[in-house]
């Protein structure tokens, strides 16, 4: 299955720096696009990059809730009668000088980012994405999961701790019959064109453009989901 007029995908993070990439490339494979963030205002500027109007549909819900994130993800499955995909965007990034000046504060910060939203997402709806028949979820993950610095310890063990959930959820999907897919794609960071406008002269080695994500994301659902069930898939040089 490919995407098509009739799939129905979820965008987590959807006002980020990859929000509007990821909302433009679903919209423009047919996709309706549910563009959550957590005011109405963030979702709304990634709903914005739709390639038409209304194929986007912004909403405000607090991830860091569980019970209102079960609560929207059945609210978007009786409104459109199926999901097909939810795509992970929600980021934070903290870090330090050396392992020594690490402070815990910012392993909270990027559990409850990084870890719950994780959690609370795929904890909603992937009973939804097993029902579609080939359902995607999708987590954007980074190179400091598997290789961390001494000044990255909460990013990378929060990222690890991540990937290590979701590829649980592959391994529940593959138990029930391989009719949805859980997927990691690992960048080492994320590039946009505001960010090269603000720096011309930068090289940006080994990062991943945002649209170069998205075209990626997309192809996830030309192959069976029991061909990248469980796949950890590696952008970054």
């Amino acid at each position: 299955m490919s995407l098509n007029t009739e799939s129905v995908v979820v965008v987590a993070g959807a006002g980020g720096g990859a929000g509007g990439a990821v909302v433009r490339a679903l919209t423009a494979a047919g996709a309706t696009v549910i563009g959550v963030d957590t005011t109405m205002e963030n979702a709304e500027r990634g709903a914005a990059a739709a390639v038409e109007p209304g194929r986007a549909v912004p909403a405000a819900v607090d991830l860091l809730d569980l019970e209102a994130t079960k609560a929207f993800a059945e609210s978007v499955r009786a409104e459109h009668g199926r999901v097909d995909g939810v795509v992970h965007l929600v980021g934070g990034w903290r870090g330090s000088k050396s392992f020594g000046e690490t402070k815990l504060e910012d392993w909270d910060l990027l559990h409850k980012l990084l870890v719950q939203t994780t959690q609370h997402t795929s904890l909603a709806f992937h009973e939804a994405l097993d029902a579609a028949g080939d359902g995607r979820f999708v987590l954007i993950s980074a190179t400091a999961a598997s290789a961390p610095t001494a000044g990255n310890a909460a990013y990378g063990a929060a990222k690890a701790a991540a990937e290590a959930w979701t590829l649980a959820l592959a391994d529940g999907f593959k138990k029930r019959g391989d009719n949805a897919a859980a997927v990691v794609l690992v960048v080492k960071a994320l590039l946009t064109d505001a960010m090269k406008e603000a720096k011309p002269e930068g090289k940006f080695p080994g990062f991943t453009h945002v649209d170069d994500l998205a075209a990626e994301i997309v192809k996830l659902w030309a192959s069976p989901a029991a061909e990248v069930n469980g796949t950890r898939v590696r952008l970054a040089p």
